[in-house]
Formats: structure tokens, C-alpha cells, sequence
């Protein structure tokens, strides 16, 4: 975890930023008001605190050496921007960033060199695009929720006697337990009830803002009234992967025929895979436990990581 320590803007490329304290980050732009923000990938700037700090004591000569003198957009402190690999997901407040590249090439001398004799920009920073935006400022925390070989899952359940607290949902601590021994990290929780636009805004959120790479639904997929997973799922999706229903209902068939009277799909929204899994414990697990060595390599596709294989 990392504390900003500054916000930083400028009004040209090339040139030192100001540290304004707080500014809105705007999504698949930038910082509101900065010269780099635009529809690219290299929209916002990070710098750790620690390599101004290691500038500063090293340019004993030089004096005020100012947050934004290198052209970042933000200091943060406690994170080691240069060691995490591209695709690293971070978050702060509502704003999540993905990294993009990791420093750059300066083929002359800038501004920010001829002023300051170096530029440690493009050998220590990162630059990210913004995911989803919102505003940070100074004093605010940031958190590290994925780094590229880790593929995020977020659990959502959808039940009204749960939601209520009339009932205790056991579904989610299984699936959590499989999906985390099969090296998944967790990247979130949802509860909410059978209520299908409140289902859609949450998956809309999760895909949209990158908050996971794969969303394990729990309950709602049976033939009451009020069961409407597999419905919300299919409304947000962009693409259907029906043979992973087909499969999980296959597997469940040789334990009770009553798996039949399952509705879960399964689905695509962006770079993000939707699995409806049974609202029982039980169920789940077995459901989860058939597919869950098989779906790293759909990950990989998915995402881009990897491509087809020949079988």
C-alpha cells in the first residue's frame, strides 16, 4: 500500500508539473486539465517518492527540487512503481489505473533535463491508462490489487433471505476457497438480492472498471419467480460461452438429474468472463471444482496473454 504524496499537473508536454493537491481523473483520458491526458496509453504518470528522495541526496548542490519537477503526475509513497510488471491493476478511491509502460525512452534533451541536470522519469516512473475515474488527493491511499500473472475473481451473490441476514451465505466462503487455491486472487464481494437491475449495474461496474477478470455468480439460477441471474448475466454480455454451462450441468447430471433444472450461462462483457455457479454450497463447489482447472487458459485467450493452441 502507498500513500500519494502529490498530484501534479502541467499545461505542456515536456515541461515540470505543479502540485495542485487534488485533481479528477477522468476515464480513458487522464487528469483533468494536463497536457499528457488524452485517448493513448499513457495518460498518467507515477513516480515513488523514494527515487525523488535518492535524487535529492545524491544533487547535494541543488535546491528546491520540487514535487513535479520530473513531469509526474503522481508521488507515491511506499510503492516501487519500477518493479511492478505492465498490466498491474492500482486503486485509489474510486480511481483504478493499469499500467501501461514502464519508463521511456528520451531520445533529447527536455526541459525537465536541462533544468534540473537529470530525468529520472523515464528510468524509474511508470505510466498508466485510466480505468475508471474519480479524484485523488494528496494524503490519499493506493493499493496494488493485481499484478499481471495474477487473474482477479470477484464473487457475486445474488439472495434475498442472505441479504436480508435471514440466512448465512455459505456459498461465497466455497467459492472463495476454490478459487484461491487454484492461485485466483480475490480481488472482491457482492451481496445483493434477487433484483435484476441492481444484478446488471453490479456486473456493469465489475466489467466496466476492469475489477476483475472473472466474476463467480452464486444463487438465482433456478425456476423461482424471483431467480433472475442468469437473465441480468445475459442482459450486460457482449459474448455467450455456452459450453461451460453445458459442461457444469453434464458433470452435475451424474449426481442428480435435478441439475437439469438449472438456468446458469455463462458470458463475456469486455475482457471479463461471467460464471453463473448454484446458489447451494454443495453444488457450487462441485460445479466450480469441474471447470476451475480449464479456465486459466480461457483467461489467457480472453485477455490476450495467449493465443489459441492447436488440441
Amino acid at each position: 500500500m502507498g500513500k500519494i504524496l502529490a498530484v501534479c499537473i502541467s499545461s505542456e508536454k515536456g515541461t515540470v508539473k505543479r502540485n495542485i493537491n487534488r485533481a479528477e481523473f477522468i476515464a480513458g483520458h487522464g487528469l483533468s486539465g494536463d497536457a499528457h491526458a488524452g485517448e493513448w496509453h499513457r495518460q498518467v504518470s507515477l513516480l515513488s517518492a523514494q527515487k525523488i528522495e535518492i535524487f535529492r541526496a545524491a544533487a547535494e548542490t541543488k535546491t528546491g527540487i520540487e514535487y513535479g519537477d520530473f513531469g509526474e503526475n503522481l508521488v507515491v509513497d511506499g510503492i516501487d512503481f519500477k518493479n511492478l510488471p505492465v498490466g498491474t491493476v492500482l486503486e485509489c478511491n474510486d480511481v483504478v489505473l493499469e499500467i501501461t509502460q514502464i519508463g521511456k525512452e528520451c531520445h533529447s534533451r527536455c526541459v525537465i533535463y536541462n533544468v534540473m541536470g537529470d530525468c529520472i522519469m523515464p528510468r524509474e516512473g511508470v505510466f498508466a491508462k485510466v480505468v475508471c475515474g474519480g479524484i485523488i488527493s494528496a494524503g490519499d491511499e493506493m493499493t496494488i490489487r493485481m499484478q499481471k500473472d495474477n487473474y482477479r475473481f470477484w464473487i457475486l451473490t445474488a439472495s434475498d433471505k442472505c441479504s436480508s441476514g435471514g440466512r448465512e451465505d455459505k456459498s461465497s466462503a466455497v467459492i472463495r476457497e476454490i478459487a484461491v487455491g487454484a492461485g485466483y486472487a480475490d480481488a472482491g464481494y457482492t451481496l445483493l438480492p434477487d433484483e435484476q437491475s441492481l444484478i446488471e449495474n453490479e456486473l456493469k461496474r465489475i466489467c466496466d472498471c476492469s475489477l476483475a477478470d472473472i466474476i463467480l455468480t452464486t444463487g438465482g439460477t433456478g425456476l423461482s419467480s424471483r431467480d433472475c441471474m442468469p437473465e441480468a448475466s445475459a442482459a450486460v454480455a457482449h459474448r455467450f460461452v455456452p459450453g461451460i454451462a453445458e459442461a457444469m450441468r453434464a458433470a452435475s447430471m451424474t449426481i442428480t438429474k435435478r441439475a437439469m433444472l438449472s438456468r446458469a450461462i455463462a458470458a463475456i462483457r469486455g475482457k471479463t468472463l461471467i460464471i453463473n455457479l448454484p446458489g447451494s454450497p454443495k453444488a457450487a463447489r462441485e460445479n466450480l471444482e469441474f471447470i476451475i482447472g480449464e479456465l486459466h487458459h480461457g483467461l489467457d485467450i480472453l485477455t490476450g496473454r495467449d493465443g489459441e493452441c492447436a488440441i
